[in-house]
């Protein structure tokens, strides 16, 4: 074969690898992976990576929470309004420069927020309600009506066992687009899993250090054999800048209503899978 074997196959060249998608319909909640493993295992080679995106994984576990069912308590509510909005919006996010559009995002919180609040200190704890936005991971963006994603449970025997059913010689790598951060040759995060090598489940202190430190882009959370931490990061971030070039890119809940075009109301399970989803792709070394 020529090419690589990438003959009539669609893909992209990203920092000396193909990128080749993985597109499927919505990951249904407590439904399979087949839909991401079955071409996958058509088209990958030994030497392969397969990277998978953290929140198809989630919902395939059923790992969703229906915000409704919660109670904002006081804290709750001081956390979305007085801490979220307005010292982050306005004075901590300004002052440590983090992305215009979260202080944008931050400064429009809506009242739901609250419910948000109490689901993290109900789960997580101070340690991450804290933290103004993606704390401990929960995804807002890929998860119908009012229920939201928590992080793979074992990421790291999700992408062994994944690795088991292709039955080649590849890599399987979990991911998530909230940042990994530098700081001294160390490596940290504020979510609370990743890889051997980087410290997690720093929380909000993680994501204020990590706001004076060198943002080195998403994090693997669990990979199917041991991997350095430098290598993890570039296949990962690699793999985001293939999906931050989609259309159907979803980082933020407001994105997800402007791609599938719902003007307002909650997201449906038929609006998610209205559209074509790239859960995975597959990197091959030029």
């Amino acid at each position: 074969m020529t090419n690589n074997g990438l003959e009539n196959i669609k893909y992209k060249e990203i920092d000396g690898y193909y990128v080749i998608p993985i597109e499927t319909g919505y990951i249904k909640p407590n439904g399979s992976l087949n839909p991401i493993i079955e071409p996958a295992t058509k088209l990958m080679r030994d030497g392969d990576y397969l990277v998978i995106a953290e929140t198809p994984i989630s919902v395939s576990q059923g790992r969703l929470v229906d915000e409704a069912k919660y109670k904002p308590g006081l804290k709750a509510k001081f956390l979305a309004v007085i801490w979220s909005k307005y010292i982050w919006g306005y004075i901590l996010g300004p002052l440590l420069k983090i992305k215009k559009r979260t202080i944008k995002n931050l400064r429009k919180l809506p009242k739901e927020t609250s419910a948000h609040k109490e689901v993290v200190l109900q789960l997580y704890g101070w340690k991450h309600a804290l933290k103004p936005a993606s704390e401990a991971g929960i995804d807002l963006s890929n998860a119908p009506g009012t229920s939201v994603s928590l992080l793979p449970e074992n990421p790291e025997e999700v992408a062994k066992s994944l690795k088991k059913k292709i039955n080649k010689d590849v890599t399987v790598m979990i991911i998530d687009t909230d940042a990994t951060y530098m700081k001294n040759g160390h490596y940290f995060t504020g979510l609370p899993i990743a890889i051997d090598g980087i410290e997690a489940n720093k929380g909000v202190i993680g994501y204020v250090k990590g706001q004076l430190s060198e943002n080195m882009g998403s994090t693997p959370l669990g990979c199917s054999r041991k991997i350095s931490v430098e290598e993890g990061l570039k296949i990962a971030n690699i793999a985001e800048e293939y999906q931050k070039s989609l259309d159907t890119a979803m980082p933020t809940i407001h994105s997800v209503k402007s791609v599938l075009n719902v003007d307002g109301g909650v997201v449906t399970v038929e609006d998610l899978d209205s559209i074509t989803h790239t859960p995975a792709v597959i990197l091959r070394k030029k």
